[in-house]
């Protein structure tokens, strides 16, 4: 029943590929033995368009591999410890990285920054070293910052293509269509959400008004639900008191925003997703990272889709969000300079 239950949104995304039909995908999760490595691995073990999965962590790893290796899908499962992080790259397609520490009680993202910028950029390095032309997932938080540290790092190494580089921002919208259609009593499937600008607090930008249902939420109920879905995270950091932040939702997210990627790289057309890219969309304010829709191809970024019609509310929103993006982008790419 849970096999079932677990796999229907994802296995359903992919369900057009047979096995035979499919290409070889290999996909690394480094970060595996933690709170969200081992659910993400545990969900894209059950992606049939993972056909090799490469678990890596400091601690843990052998053990998730050993584990999730006896759930009866196809795909193959490795297990590297602290010292083998070269071989846990070695061919692979999509790199995944939910590495890091969580936050706790009354941290931000921003608290997060000195530690997992640190991890984030080693890990960036080892990949521009032994997968230089892997499509690469960025779950680490802050976000706003480790996207631009890795792209500086593979930069730094002449190999950075703007194309694989990826910011996880799939919660903000999987929170936006959880608690709009909780308001409206809908199934979250029908109240797609588009969600843009960073991925926390006020940088993230939920385009409500793009979705009819969205339309009709007004007033007090709908600056309640934008800081809702700006300040998701803290409810379940504060729920799980100090034992925790969003690992499970957050697992999730990044498996259904990899299944994505690999329908597209398979050749799926039409795969649009929001995710934080490098993006020209504000570049002229200085910002070059933003999260909108992107429609995704065989080379990862196939094309950056405009904002589209937003309202005055979301315009005010918009404005607010910049400032703070830019400070984030900035200081990334501070650390890596610095480094």
């Amino acid at each position: 029943m849970f096999f079932r239950a677990a796999t229907r949104s994802l296995s359903a995304q992919s369900r057009q590929f047979s096995s035979s039909a499919a290409r070889q995908s290999k996909v690394a999760v480094l970060g595996a033995g933690g709170g969200i490595g081992q659910p993400l691995s545990l969900l894209l073990k059950l992606n049939p368009l993972v056909t090799e999965l490469s678990l890596y962590d400091i601690r843990g790893a052998p053990g998730v591999a050993a584990d999730v290796s006896h759930i009866d899908s196809k795909s193959e499962v490795h297990g590297y410890p602290a010292d083998k992080l070269d071989q846990a790259l070695e061919g692979t397609d999509v790199v995944v990285i939910p590495a890091g520490v969580p936050r706790k009680p009354g941290m931000t993202r921003d608290d997060l920054f000195n530690t997992n910028a640190s991890i984030v950029r080693d890990l960036a390095a080892a990949i521009a070293r032994v997968s230089p032309k892997a499509h690469i997932l960025v779950i680490s938080n802050p976000v706003n910052s480790t996207v631009p540290i890795v792209s500086a790092v593979l930069e730094k190494a002449g190999v950075y293509d703007p194309a694989h580089v990826f910011g996880v921002t799939t919660l903000d919208v999987v929170r936006a269509q959880r608690f709009l259609a909780g308001i409206v009593g809908a199934d979250p499937k029908e109240v797609p959400v588009t969600v843009v600008g960073g991925h926390s607090g006020t940088t993230i930008v939920p385009l409500l008004s793009q979705t009819p249902h969205g339309k009709g939420v007004t007033g007090e109920a709908y600056k309640k639900l934008v800081h809702r879905i700006q300040f998701g995270g803290d409810e379940v950091v504060q729920a799980k008191e100090g034992a925790g932040s969003a690992t499970l939702s957050m697992a999730y997210a990044g498996a259904r925003f990899t299944g994505d990627l690999l329908r597209a790289i398979n050749g799926e057309k039409g795969v649009v997703t929001p995710t934080f890219v490098k993006s020209p969309l504000f570049a002229d304010q200085g910002i070059d990272f933003f999260s909108s829709n992107v429609e995704l191809g065989p080379n990862g970024v196939e094309k950056i889709l405009p904002l589209g019609q937003i309202s005055a509310e979301e315009e005010e929103l918009l404005a607010a969000s910049l400032p703070e993006l830019k400070k984030n982008i900035e200081k990334g790419k501070k650390f890596v300079s610095q480094s």
